[in-house]
């Protein structure tokens, strides 16, 4: 059923397929997975998996519902621990909402040393969670001792330290070790030569590293290279070498080269094998002794348990001297087991009594153990703010519910805003929202569910953009209010503006993101480190008009130009023309004002459109034929015509060389057409005009383009035979919506650029890459969400001082610097770091002043108050001599602008 649905209903999908590809996706959907352990941890799991479309998932658990769970577990409410209902029947259908079309089975059996585990032959993953080590080494054992292996995970987590274990196998192949999608670089040169060296065209960066391989394509002279696979040396940023091309034909000109994927094994030892050869993970290279400190930790917890029957008794001396003794004791260590810690957590707490984190019997007594119960008071009583309720937002606010955020109704609150509707592509990886959902707004919608997981969350959720026009509404006066605002945005711009009023407004500040399989979290704090905005990104390139209009030479140019036709004739044209009449609102007043000789800005083109504009069927299938003979042959045989195969550049070379492709016209195929048959083609004759090269130029602007007197008569003649037949004047433009299948939008898109790739010789997109590159869709996968939302509430729970940082940012004054840190996951390449955040940079005009992006200067003035007085106050209060006052990009004051002498007596 998983495997059906992935080819019916891919706008469920869509986002994920992209991160995994077809084949991982088919065999995900064949998969089924044992999934043991239903509190915090394993439903965090179960959300996941379920969300991925695997096919089945068995969820075990043996333990009922308790108080404590409710601050861990968003899956379990308060009636099901009155009722002391079994975790996993409270668990299950809830999960089991998440993805109609996977199956979830439960399962209550004992788990333990005497369990016959035969019964995990028809999984092909089991995850254990909340087991001691010897359950997991002997599952493990199991797993690794099948043909083929069983998948074996385990993990736990231990308030502020967790772990994770894997083992695929003893050889496990990975199809796509990068799951990054290789891209066409065209060739400039390559030489004929032992070994023959390849350059990249305008000095391009090819991205490969020494053994890799490409193939080539399109190579002119050195034909012989074409669909062969080379491996290569690289020698610089630019340019490879790639053996022995002495033999080769001469290269002349064009081609491209791409990078050919090479699956990479890799081998997986057993639980038990790796404690005689331990290697762990390090993440945090600030502390990298901390791994097999926690490693050795944690092996004493489970020989404590394994002694004891149970954990040790939180704020008892003996039990923690247990434990320390067993610490001293552990000699050997787990391999490739990752360890992440959030040791500062606890640091600042040293002088809390004991009884501050004994439990009381609520749903944060696992919390109130890590942080004391007066940090859980001040949890309650923070202000948040959270811009944007997609797939981070709804893991943020999920924590926000576990961890107790802003339940003091006198003062605290968590805020939320997102101006989006809900769509289906969103259920995915934004678990707070149902089918049901669709069409509704995501953060009253969030925040509904929120409620479900902790009906005291104070959640009020707004509908808006956070952006200069709603200044009236998230004023200074509401940042100052907060004490802290988080970002779950999925574009730069908006990031960058919700980063500027915290700046302003000295308010600290969690980003986050995610794209595909990687992730980062970043963290701002006033005074301390930089801002969102101390860094910028490369712009992304702009594809130039004269390659988007005349010469594309890859696939995305062909989709780009297809939606820009799209944009042109179903978005553009229909708002200009309804504009326009929303301005003029009589034709027949338009008219006469045209007779009379009066020009009106756009009129031209409206009328022109007016006339076109179809009534019948029959005209709309004579325009999509027109538009064929317009866009795939006489496009190809005019730049033909002005630009013959034979054409040279000044310097003798060829005009037609890689990486502009000569077009080849297409006739149109009437075989089976009943209507197409009938329509009348003008015949076909070349004009002189000029088509443009230059690739900095820009698309002209259609309105502001001069008509001629001949034009404005025709405009005249056409606007009195509309009024005449009495047509309407409105158009309804439609937004490009690319997950409606039934639309045809996306159909448009992909057969006008399939028909453009055929014409210039590119290899087509399908449909699943069309709506990729049209949609602008950012590769997503819930798991990535999922672990990013995490770091982030772990980099809530280290990174400030008394107050914790994030969580904690009562207290403004910060921590030493070292606590603060920024997170990268890259699950693709394996890759999990933390790295200082970068410290603010000050400017120093004078020894004894400096400032920073964080720091204000104020100048008190009064009602008579000129720029002369405020200059003078400067000088006075700072010793600072003004040479120049600008607001934004305004001039007031500059000594050499002629006048601004004048300006200094104004107030």
């Amino acid at each position: 059923m998983a495997a059906d649905l992935m080819e019916i209903d891919d706008s469920l999908y869509s986002r994920q397929r992209y991160v995994l590809g077809d084949s991982a996706m088919h065999q995900m959907a064949q998969s089924s997975v044992f999934l043991s352990g239903m509190g915090g941890l394993g439903v965090e799991i179960a959300k996941n998996i379920v969300l991925a479309g695997v096919k089945a998932v068995t969820l075990h658990d043996t333990k009922q519902c308790e108080t404590w769970d409710l601050g861990s577990n968003f899956f379990i409410h308060k009636e099901d621990v009155v009722s002391q209902r079994r975790r996993v029947e409270a668990v299950s259908p809830r999960v089991a909402e998440l993805n109609p079309y996977v199956h979830v089975d439960t399962c209550s059996s004992a788990l333990d040393d005497n369990t016959d585990l035969s019964f995990l032959r028809k999984y092909q993953c089991v995850i254990l969670t909340e087991a001691r080590l010897s359950l997991q080494k002997r599952v493990n054992e199991f797993c690794h001792s099948q043909q083929p292996p069983i998948r074996f995970i385990g993990c736990d987590a231990y308030g502020i330290c967790v772990r994770v274990f894997c083992d695929f196998g003893g050889e496990f192949e990975v199809s796509d070790p990068t799951g990054e999608e290789p891209k066409e670089i065209f060739i400039q040169s390559i030489t004929q030569d032992s070994p023959g060296v390849v350059t990249c065209m305008d000095n391009q960066p090819h991205g490969l590293q020494t053994g890799q391989s490409v193939v080539f394509r399109e190579v002119s002279g050195m034909m012989e290279l074409n669909s062969t696979a080379r491996q290569v040396s690289v020698l610089s940023p630019h340019s490879f070498a790639i053996g022995d091309t002495s033999q080769l034909q001469p290269y002349a000109h064009g081609g491209f080269f791409v990078l050919v994927k090479t699956p990479k094994t890799y081998k997986f030892e057993t639980m038990e094998q790796q404690l005689c050869d331990p290697q762990v993970l390090t993440p945090d290279f600030s502390k990298p002794e901390a791994p097999l400190q926690i490693h050795a930790a944690m092996l004493a917890l489970d020989t404590f348990q394994e002694q004891h029957s149970r954990l040790p008794n939180i704020g008892c001396l003996q039990d923690a001297e247990a434990l320390l003794k067993l610490t001293e004791e552990v000699n050997a260590t787990l391999k490739s087991k990752l360890y992440l810690d959030a040791i500062e957590v606890v640091r600042p707490l040293q002088s809390l009594s004991a009884e501050d984190f004994f439990p009381r019997g609520d749903r944060y007594d696992g919390l109130r153990a890590c942080i004391g119960e007066s940090m859980c008071l001040e949890l309650h009583k923070l202000r948040v703010f959270m811009v944007g309720c997609g797939a981070i937002g709804c893991e943020m606010l999920k924590n926000f519910a576990l961890l107790g955020v802003g339940l003091t109704k006198s003062s605290g609150e968590v805020c939320i805003t997102d101006p989006d509707l809900i769509e289906k592509s969103n259920l995915n990886r934004q678990f707070l929202f149902r089918p049901h959902h669709i069409q509704k707004p995501k953060s009253t919608t969030a925040a509904e569910a929120t409620h479900d997981i902790n009906p005291d969350l104070q959640v009020d959720a707004h509908l808006n953009k956070v952006c200069p026009a709603t200044e009236n509404i998230y004023s200074d006066s509401f940042f100052t209010s907060l004490n802290l605002v988080v970002t779950a945005l999925d574009n730069v711009e908006a990031r960058r503006y919700v980063d500027s009023r915290c700046v302003s407004n000295q308010r600290p500040l969690l980003d986050s993101g995610t794209m595909g399989t990687k992730g980062h979290t970043e963290i701002i704090v006033p005074n301390l480190t930089e801002s969102y905005n101390s860094h910028r990104d490369p712009p992304e390139e702009e594809i130039p008009f004269c390659t988007l209009k005349s010469f594309p030479s890859v696939i995305e140019h062909t989709i780009q130009w297809a939606r820009d036709k799209f944009e042109n004739a179903f978005v553009h044209k229909p708002s200009m023309y309804s504009s326009f009449w929303q301005t003029h609102s009589s034709a027949e007043v338009v008219l006469q004002r045209m007779q009379a000789g009066e020009s009106l800005e756009g009129s031209f083109q409206v009328i022109k459109l007016l006339s076109r504009r179809p009534s019948q069927w029959e005209q709309c299938v004579t325009i999509a034929r027109l538009k064929f003979e317009k866009y795939f042959k006489r496009k190809a045989l005019q730049l033909l015509h002005s630009f013959p195969l034979d054409t040279r550049l000044k310097d003798g070379s060829l005009f037609w060389q890689s990486p502009k492709r000569p077009p080849a016209p297409i006739d149109f195929d009437l075989n089976d057409s009943l209507i197409l048959s009938d329509v009348k083609i003008p015949e076909y004759k070349p004009s002189e005009k000029c088509i443009e090269t230059d690739e900095t130029a820009k698309k002209p602007d259609q309105m502001k383009m001069p008509v001629s007197s001949e034009e404005e008569r025709e405009a005249i003649i056409q606007l009195e035979q509309a009024i005449a037949t009495d047509r309407g004047l409105q158009m309804t433009p439609l937004q490009f919506e690319k997950d409606d299948d039934s639309n045809g939008h996306l159909d448009f898109v992909t057969s006008a650029s399939s028909l453009r790739a055929r014409m210039y010789s590119i290899e087509p997109a399908d449909r699943l890459k069309t709506k990729r590159i049209a949609g602008k869709i950012i590769p997503a996968i819930a798991t990535a969400t999922a672990a990013v939302a995490g770091l982030v509430r772990t980099s809530h729970l280290t990174k400030k001082s008394i107050a914790l940082l994030t969580f904690f940012a009562l207290q403004m004054s910060p921590v030493p610097y070292p606590h603060h840190r920024t997170l990268l996951l890259m699950h693709r390449f394996d890759i999990f770091t933390m790295q200082y955040s970068n410290r603010s940079m000050a400017s120093f005009p004078r020894n004894n002043i400096y400032f920073s992006i964080w720091d204000c200067w104020t100048i008190f003035g009064h009602e008579d108050f000129t720029l002369s007085d405020f200059m003078n106050a400067v000088r006075e209060k700072y010793g600072i001599e003004p040479t120049m006052v600008v607001h934004g990009v305004k001039m007031l004051y500059v000594p050499v602008m002629p006048g601004h002498s004048k300006r200094l007596k104004l107030t």
